[in-house]
């Protein structure tokens, strides 16, 4: 059903209507030559005024002063506002004033893109501003803008609310056009990862997002089914299991700035879709991951931000390296008071049970040590910190430690208490990870729904040789919210998901 129009949607229509009466085109396909923005203007004006003399700028109309036969208005482009003064017989140097008189004082609306050409100049006021020649209407807004409205002091009517903001993200960025800063330092952040691993001589690749088989992490997936080869597929949750058959292929360093999907909640950490990197070097391990983690981390924090200090909600972080380290066991036993070496699972399901950890019966023992770490250990890792040396049951496609029976060699980094980044010494014994496919096969007849499938053709691929690798995992969405102090992984994302909307 289409949703109704109110009154103002009504008038502006009407307004639309009498544009095209007086033979104005109020969406023009012609070039509009823009060659400056505001911010440019605003930032070297003062000391460059000869190159401003000859300006063309576009944007939106955001507010709109009359006195009589000259106007002040303010230009909203994509990098800043910006007064603009129009005067009457300026725009309409002929006798005919209807662009003035007509279009601009009452059938432009707050919103409508404008373009403007003229030149720069100091009000009486000491505010830059364009003297505008011309004007022009590039294309009409039919809908108004929730722009809000200041009366002593209190703001009124902004546009706040989380659920409309995100599903209306393109209003968000016109009203509250601070939150583009969000979206720049994002694009920072996957700019500096890249010009890193670019330099190093990795090679970006791209993998398949409909897999016959889901794999290269512990998730429910979504499912689909191709008609042309009557089969099912699932969106990707992993990109792992292909970047590692590169590695087999003769490349010694891939990477991926990959969409995962994964059918499992929604909360201020999670959106079913989500940004992942993934990086594998060969002839590596998880000691030189470590190493590398740090000098990329601290990298990306002064590209963002210009320093390797951050505030995250209450907290400040320092993304300096070093970064602390611990094993599993060793952040248990320091958070949680418990030593869970040579604990049975019994004993285990037991502890987790007596601090408030919810236990059923398809939990192994690894699923219970991450239950507890989870709920006594999580929660103090503020500044960053490695976390390494994983029950084997947890890391199905990680290499067994050198040293440790039943662990293997992999850490993630924890920062403000969560997760954002995993590695492994990966796993390429061929015969070992078929029998820890198995295990996984296992765990899924206990009803564990993220339990990985068996993939065959992968274990042909390490039949073949990789060589030794080490491979990393970093979710940029969480990463993007450590660095501009966002406490929503909405907030981070231009279209997270929603339920639909009523009434559309």
């Amino acid at each position: 059903m289409e949703p109704s129009i109110n009154e103002q949607q009504r008038l502006r229509r009407e307004s639309l209507s009498e544009l095209k009466a007086i033979g104005i085109n109020p969406f023009p396909a012609e070039l509009f030559p823009v060659n400056t923005f505001a911010q440019e203007i605003l930032t070297n004006f003062e000391n460059n005024p000869d190159n401003f003399k000859e300006v063309v700028i576009a944007g939106r109309l955001m507010a709109r002063r009359i006195m009589g036969k000259a106007a002040f208005a303010v230009l909203q482009d994509s990098s800043a506002k910006i007064q603009i003064y129009v005067n009457r017989d300026e725009i309409c140097p002929n006798e005919d004033k209807t662009l003035y008189n007509n279009v601009f004082k009452k059938l432009l609306d707050i919103g409508d893109i404008i373009g403007v050409k003229g030149y720069v100049f100091f009000t009486k006021t000491g505010e830059i501003s364009v003297h505008v020649s011309s004007l022009t209407l590039l294309s009409k807004c039919l809908n108004p803008l929730p722009l809000p409205k200041e009366k002593d002091g209190i703001i009124y009517d902004a546009f706040t609310d989380p659920e409309a903001r995100y599903r209306m993200r393109y209003v968000d960025l016109i009203v509250n056009p601070e939150k583009k800063d969000i979206f720049l330092k994002r694009s920072k952040l996957i700019q500096s990862l890249r010009n890193l691993f670019n330099e190093r001589g990795y090679l970006e690749v791209e993998t398949p997002i409909l897999q016959a088989i889901h794999g290269g992490a512990a998730a429910r997936p979504f499912k689909t089914h191709h008609n042309a080869l009557d089969m099912p597929l699932y969106l990707r949750i992993a990109n792992e299991l292909y970047l590692k058959r590169l590695i087999v292929g003769g490349f010694d360093g891939v990477y991926e700035f990959a969409k995962n999907f994964r059918n499992e909640g929604i909360d201020r950490t999670h959106n079913p879709e989500f940004t992942g990197l993934e990086i594998y070097v060969a002839y590596k391990d998880y000691n030189w991951m470590m190493d590398f983690v740090e000098e990329m981390i601290e990298k990306a924090a002064i590209d963002v931000n210009g320093t390797t200090d951050a505030t995250v909600g209450d907290n400040n972080i320092s993304f300096a390296r070093p970064y602390q380290r611990l094993t599993m066991a060793e952040a248990i036993k320091k958070y949680a008071d418990f030593d869970i070496e040579g604990k049975s699972e019994e004993d285990l399901g037991q502890f987790a049970k007596s601090i408030g950890c919810e236990v059923t019966s398809d939990m192994g023992s690894a699923k219970l040590i991450d239950e507890i770490f989870g709920s006594k250990a999580e929660g103090h890792l503020i500044q960053p910190t490695f976390i390494t040396d994983y029950p084997i049951e947890m890391s199905p496609l990680t290499k067994k430690h050198r040293e440790k029976e039943g662990l293997v060699e992999r850490f993630e980094l924890f920062v403000n208490g969560k997760e954002i980044a995993n590695a492994y010494s990966e796993l390429n014994d061929p015969i070992d990870q078929k029998e820890r496919f198995e295990d996984q096969l296992k765990l899924a007849e206990r009803g564990d729904e993220e339990a990985m499938a068996m993939d065959h053709d992968f274990i042909r691929s390490l039949e073949y040789g990789m060589p030794p690798t080490s491979g990393l995992g970093i979710g940029i969405d969480r990463l993007t919210m450590m660095l501009t102090n966002q406490s929503s992984i909405q907030e981070v994302l231009f279209f997270p998901q929603m339920r639909p909307e009523k009434g559309l």
